[in-house]
């Protein structure tokens, strides 16, 4: 995990950008009459979104629901840790408080020729799926979410998403998830160690320099100011304020906006190697360091994390159990098609890599409260699939965390019913994350022009 301020502020109050950095001085009441700071509204949001695949063990089939709430309304706690422990969800139960949980929601429209293709052409763009190519190749015919909300930010990493993977190459589908626009699919990261150094700004592999550079612009900027202000007559709240401002400081001089050197180290070591299975899950969570970290310091406003491929065939090890491939478990069968031998309890080992996954987005959540983030962005966990026997495109999982700043209603779990297009959703986070129309309303219209406006009422505060 990154560095965190031991006074609980975050550091974009004091960073800001890559390659440079703001600290400016403090606001001194002894110094200046009281004024109204000119405001843009706040600190910047952050939207992030994390996709899996092979969709959850939720009612289909005449399987029992082992992933939702039993019930809607509040989110609480005991809530999940007792009532719903059966629940995969119930493994966010420590961060009931920021979650709100949407059921309800379908994909508008079909895909051409494969299920989990065209699940993750419409995941994050609510577009219809191209005509040709199609099958696995088959491509969504607009942009995603994720370039929508960072290209409305252009001073802010060239208005461009991170866009991060960990998952197989050279397999049977990869990426499906991040677009530029209709048919131009972005190609996504794999390997943490080189998304962390373009976004510090290395590209010589010199992180020691950069460090060094950025030590000493804090120190030419504000070091002696402050050392000046000290020797002034100063009340006890501005010598605190000059206090903290000096912590922030010396943590700067040790962190930047930069992993510490045991995270480095660590996220070097796996460098290549963020393709592989057994390093599934360690990767995803050096990727979310890394989302953590950029979100603290602003350097992007959105990204995406697909874990697994298209059709996600991870072999999770659970309990000690190695286990089949996730995408031949989704099947209840022994085969990625509908032949096969029965995988015995395949409903059960369903819903535990379900656990898997809430722990993972558990981790991201983590990361972001420690860096003091947490409120102003909304984070995502979903799916290209609501369940993975049927292959429907109905009741995707949406679990949120996060409020956007105040703008979502946490704490709660709701339905809206089955028939919503998941667009509406999609609009609601970039609206949440301070997106707006031409005409300054919130959006209510991302995705495909056919699709009837709307915003998911229920969770707005």
């Amino acid at each position: 995990m990154s560095r965190r301020f031991d006074k609980g502020v975050s550091r974009r109050l004091f960073l800001a950008g890559v390659g440079g950095v703001t600290l400016a001085l403090p606001f001194l009441e002894s110094l200046t009459r009281p004024a109204r700071a000119a405001t843009d509204g706040g600190p910047p949001r952050h939207a992030f979104f994390i996709r899996m695949g092979n969709g959850v063990q939720q009612a289909d089939h005449g399987e029992p629901d082992r992933f939702w709430p039993s019930r809607t309304g509040a989110l609480t706690r005991d809530v999940l840790s007792g009532r719903d422990a059966d629940r995969a969800v119930s493994e966010l139960a420590a961060y009931a408080p920021h979650l709100t949980m949407v059921k309800g929601t379908r994909y508008p429209f079909p895909g051409n020729g494969c299920g989990h293709s065209g699940g993750g052409n419409q995941c994050l763009t609510a577009a219809r799926v191209s005509a040709s190519p199609e099958g696995k190749d088959s491509l969504a015919m607009g942009e995603s979410i994720d370039n929508y909300i960072a290209r409305a930010f252009p001073e802010v990493n060239g208005g461009q998403p991170l866009t991060l993977y960990t998952g197989p190459r050279r397999g049977y589908l990869e990426e499906v998830l991040s677009y530029r626009g209709p048919m131009d699919l972005r190609a996504a990261e794999d390997d943490p160690w080189n998304a962390y150094q373009r976004l510090v700004g290395v590209t010589d592999g010199n992180l020691d320099r950069l460090l060094e550079d950025r030590r000493k612009s804090v120190n030419d900027l504000v070091r002696d100011q402050m050392q000046g202000l000290l020797r002034k007559d100063l009340s006890t709240s501005d010598r605190q304020r000059l206090e903290l401002h000096f912590d922030s400081i010396r943590d700067f001089e040790t962190a930047t906006c930069l992993l510490s050197e045991d995270e480095e180290q660590r996220m070097a070591s796996l460098r290549g190697q963020g393709t592989l299975n057994d390093n599934r899950l360690t990767v995803a969570r050096l990727h979310m360091d890394l989302v953590a970290l950029a979100f603290s310091c602003d350097m992007v406003r959105a990204g995406t994390l697909q874990v697994g491929d298209g059709n996600d065939s991870t072999q999770y090890t659970i309990d000690g159990e190695h286990l089949p491939s996730f995408h031949h478990i989704s099947h209840r069968i022994h085969a990625d098609g509908d032949v096969g031998d029965p995988i015995p309890n395949a409903d059960v080992l369903h819903h535990k890599i379900d656990r898997v996954h809430a722990q993972l987005f558990g981790h991201l959540i983590d990361r972001l409260l420690e860096n003091g983030v947490l409120d102003d962005c909304v984070v995502v966990w979903t799916n290209d699939l609501g369940a993975g026997v049927s292959h429907t495109y109905r009741n995707i999982p949406w679990v949120l965390a996060g409020s956007g700043g105040g703008f979502l209603q946490t704490g709660q779990y709701v339905d809206v019913g089955g028939e919503v297009p998941h667009s509406r959703i999609l609009s609601t986070i970039a609206s949440a994350v301070g997106v707006r129309k031409g005409n300054g309303d919130l959006v209510d219209d991302f995705g495909d022009s056919s699709l009837r406006p709307g915003v998911i009422d229920e969770i707005i505060a």
